[in-house]
């Protein structure tokens, strides 16, 4: 598990694989940020099932994130797929919902940050 520095640092790219998800700790949020990697873009996405009210945690273990065919990223306590370009429910309880997008930014050295919001507002 990672956390995010001051700067919005997550990671490097070339340290997420294409078709890999990690999920990131960031300080004042109660939720990771899912970062996933896929068709040479990045798609941030808050850690949130919103199949009950506030969001549960999706991944059964850490940075387990994607079904088992790497297509969608999966909620395993419910059993719902996400489109990860768009973050639609397209199977399950939350049929139609989607996950929250978290702005994302590549750097020109190859690092992902995570942009943050106007001081007041949550991602």
């Amino acid at each position: 598990m990672s956390e995010v520095t001051d700067s919005g640092f997550l990671c490097r790219l070339d340290d997420l694989a294409e078709g890999e998800a990690r999920g990131f700790d960031v300080p004042g949020l109660r939720a990771k940020v899912i970062v996933v990697r896929r068709g040479g873009g990045v798609h941030g996405w808050r850690d949130l099932c919103p199949h009950y009210a506030g969001g549960t945690p999706m991944a059964w273990k850490r940075d387990a994130y994607l079904n088992g065919a790497r297509t969608h990223l999966a909620c395993h306590a419910h059993g719902a797929w996400f489109e990860i370009e768009t973050g639609v429910c397209v199977q399950g309880p939350c049929l139609g919902k989607r996950l929250t997008r978290v702005p994302l930014r590549l750097d020109d050295k190859g690092g992902i940050h995570l942009e943050r919001p106007p001081k007041g507002r949550e991602i």
